[in-house]
């Protein structure tokens, strides 16, 4: 039986693309599959797999059809985790592509791939609250 596996991230460094997304979000480099090209996350808890490291030499997309959103509670919360992961070395982005009055943030980690960063009290993207 086929079954979505995990979100795969290419990156030119992986001990640097570790060391970003598990210091951003509560995952752990596991042994399993592991090697000078790839490296799983998983979930601090041991609740599974997370999120795939893939060395890769291409360039990352400036506006890809599917990146990661992360989820926030409120816009305090949102602002904290956007100042915090800029702190572990993402960067903002310049997003022409914002609606207006976004719930997301738009970022990129190390390797500039994109990311959203989600105040869900304000979700989905501009169309107000869900019905």
């Amino acid at each position: 039986m086929l079954r979505l596996g995990i979100p795969v991230v290419g990156v030119t460094d992986i001990p640097r693309a570790v060391a970003f997304w598990t210091a951003a979000l509560p995952l752990v480099a596991v042994e399993e599959w592991s090697s000078e090209t790839w490296r799983t996350l998983a979930y601090a808890d041991g609740s599974g797999h997370a999120l795939g490291l893939l060395r890769s030499d291409s360039p990352p997309e400036p506006r890809p059809r599917l990146h990661l959103d992360l989820f926030t509670d409120s816009a305090q919360e949102q602002q904290a985790e956007v100042r915090r992961l800029i702190g572990l070395g993402a960067r903002a982005v310049e997003w022409d592509l914002y609606p207006p009055d976004p719930d997301f943030v738009v970022l990129a980690d190390p390797d500039d791939n994109v990311f959203c960063v989600v105040d869900l009290s304000r979700a989905p993207s501009g169309g107000g609250p869900a019905a």
